[in-house]
């Protein structure tokens, strides 16, 4: 009954999160911008779809991802052999990369590179800065530092770098981190950082998510340097159903496709936790019945998330975008997306894994509340100059370059781990929902003006993913003032006597 509960709870969490955007698309699609009939109700159906599915995976990533992380992470540290601590993060995070569904979303989104090539790169981008993560963390390396150094060699690359691989290599290092990455990567720097016994070890377990976000990025901008592929056209996911039969029957024959992938992207990773478990962990049959059960609701969970988001969510989102875009009320795009992408950072299933990870660590004393409210003030400016640059053609050099600048300026002015959590922050709130709806919203407005997709529709992942790093400093530089004005005010007991003297 316990555990019934805690899954409906969960499934209700998630429909709020979804209740919001569903309201804001309604509102447009009944007021200004009419849609199909046959799109609505796809749509309806998908978020149905998503919410349901978000909550099986929370309940999963909670007692299955995080369970194998953690313990994965603290039987490689406790071999003491860095060797092995090396190869094994490297295997971990090309399974793991290669297991996100949101890297099979942009791969199909970008026609002109290969899916088999972009995750490749992609996942062996991933498994080369994981290992450097764990050397970081056994060495107590400062983050700020290699944050300095590897986006000066990435900003020195993307100067030689074509603009069709450009902003697909930026979108690459924020779809990497999604709902199947996040929990993996956070537990197994939880798991690696309790080997030591340090005060700085638990705010250095934080930061994994921020380097493996550049990895990808540098992978994808080598591979243009060698890769030619095919032109640079965007597919288009916009469909129309006849009647509500051939509307279900196109959920019904998606379903196998997701369960297939879905199934193939889980399966490294498991692979890897039993062979951990046959030669290291010994985990009791209680526990490892948990944990598979735990991979069951997150297969199921994905299966259906990832079946109602491109099913229903992103034929709308396009459809959406091109409609509002020739119609009338064209200058409402901006303030739409920026409206949007307010509310849909709640409905990215990664962040409630960073937010419940951040409370653990420090005690309450990062308070939820705000870190959803710099979370959504970020992706709200995000959304917005990504769909000012889809209108206008400006690079996306010109946000980029000043954007991770200030970032990284203001990581001189908080504590290491409000910096490790803005730069983890980035990552988990470039998810499934943005690379699916957000994404397909701004390149059906791109489309419809006549401007070139690859070069100024993509780039908003990449434009989700710096944002946070900006407002969850502010947030933390705010804070850090708040404790030290509080610490000065004297405090007076009820029984102190205090002399004022003329």
């Amino acid at each position: 009954m316990k555990k019934r509960n805690f899954l409906g709870e969960k499934i209700r969490e998630s429909a709020r999160s979804v209740i919001p955007i569903m309201l804001i698309v309604l509102v447009i699609c009944f007021t200004i911008t009419p849609v199909g009939s046959d799109l609505m109700l796809a749509f309806l159906v998908g978020a149905a779809l998503v919410s349901i599915g978000m909550g099986l995976f929370t309940v999963g990533a909670e007692s299955a991802m995080t369970a194998i992380g953690t313990r994965i992470g603290s039987a490689l540290t406790g071999s003491r052999k860095m060797w092995l601590i090396i190869v094994g993060s490297f295997a971990l995070g090309i399974a793991i990369t290669v297991a996100e569904p949101d890297l099979q979303v942009l791969a199909e989104t970008a026609p002109h590179i290969s899916n088999g090539v972009l995750i490749a790169a992609v996942s062996i981008g991933v498994g080369v800065f994981l290992s450097l993560c764990m050397v970081r963390i056994i060495f107590g390396i400062k983050l700020r530092w290699m944050l300095i150094g590897f986006y000066a060699v990435l900003f020195g690359l993307a100067a030689f770098t074509g603009e069709d691989f450009l902003s697909v290599a930026f979108d690459s290092g924020g779809v990497t981190t999604g709902p199947m990455t996040v929990p993996f990567i956070l537990a197994l720097g939880v798991g690696v950082a309790n080997i030591r016994s340090d005060r700085r070890a638990e705010a250095d377990s934080f930061g994994l998510v921020a380097l493996c976000s550049i990895g990808p990025v540098l992978a994808v901008m080598v591979l243009g340097f060698f890769y030619h592929g095919g032109e640079s056209s965007s597919s288009s996911v916009l469909v129309e159903w006849s009647d509500t039969a051939q509307l279900g029957w196109s959920y019904f024959a998606a379903l196998p496709e997701y369960m297939k992938e879905t199934a193939v992207a889980l399966a490294p990773v498991m692979g890897i936790f039993l062979l951990f478990q046959v030669f290291s962990l010994h985990i009791k049959l209680r526990g490892f019945v948990r944990i598979l059960l735990g991979v069951g609701f997150t297969y199921v969970g994905l299966v259906l998330f990832l079946t109602g988001v491109n099913v229903g969510f992103a034929p709308l989102g396009e459809a959406l975008g091109a409609e509002i875009a020739q119609g009338r009320y064209a200058f409402i795009l901006i303030p739409a997306a920026m409206l949007l992408g307010w509310f849909i950072i709640s409905a990215e299933p990664a962040v409630r894994v960073l937010e419940n990870q951040i409370a653990e660590v420090s005690a309450g004393a990062i308070p939820g509340s705000a870190m959803r409210i710099s979370l959504s003030i970020a992706i709200a400016i995000a959304t917005g100059v990504a769909m000012l640059r889809a209108v206008t053609g400006i690079s996306l050099m010109w946000f980029l370059v000043p954007g991770y600048a200030l970032a990284l300026i203001l990581t001189f002015f908080v504590p290491d781990i409000y910096t490790a959590i803005a730069f983890d922050s980035g990552g988990v709130a470039s998810g499934p929902m943005t690379a699916t709806f957000m994404l397909r919203f701004v390149m059906g407005a791109c489309a419809a003006i006549g401007g070139n997709v690859i070069s100024d529709a993509f780039g908003l992942v990449a434009l989700v993913a710096m944002m946070p790093l900006i407002t969850v400093q502010i947030m933390g530089v705010i804070f850090v003032r708040k404790q030290r004005a509080q610490a000065e005010q004297p405090a007076y007991g009820d029984c102190d006597v205090i002399e004022l003297w003329g």
